[in-house]
């Protein structure tokens, strides 16, 4: 995995300008849908662990493809492979702005 803290910062920072179509005020990775990136520079991929708001989330195709874009807006040779997960469920806790968490419980 990668020793270098900015370009996974950059690649946060991009995943920040996704936005799930059902909550367009706030982008995927504040909402904290974004569980987990992995970024391997010598194998030249990017892991990347999600969920939507719900199991039954009509934009998902829509929401990966937009990921997948943003990351490889920073890393264009790069794999980039997206794993969608519901475990744990996506709850309140795991927003990434104090102010939006207490908006959700």
């Amino acid at each position: 995995m990668t020793n270098n803290p900015a370009l996974l910062e950059k690649i946060e920072q991009a995943l920040q300008t996704v936005y799930d179509p059902d909550f367009p005020l706030v982008d995927i990775y504040t909402l904290g849908l974004i569980y987990e990136v992995k970024v391997d520079e010598e194998e030249e991929r990017v892991d990347i662990l999600m969920s939507f708001t719900t199991p039954a989330c009509p934009m998902a195709d829509y929401i990966i493809e937009s990921t997948r874009n943003a990351v490889l807006l920073v890393v264009p040779d790069y794999e980039v492979k997206i794993e969608v997960t519901f475990d744990p469920m996506r709850g309140p806790q795991m927003i990434r702005d104090e102010d939006l968490q207490r908006m959700f419980e």
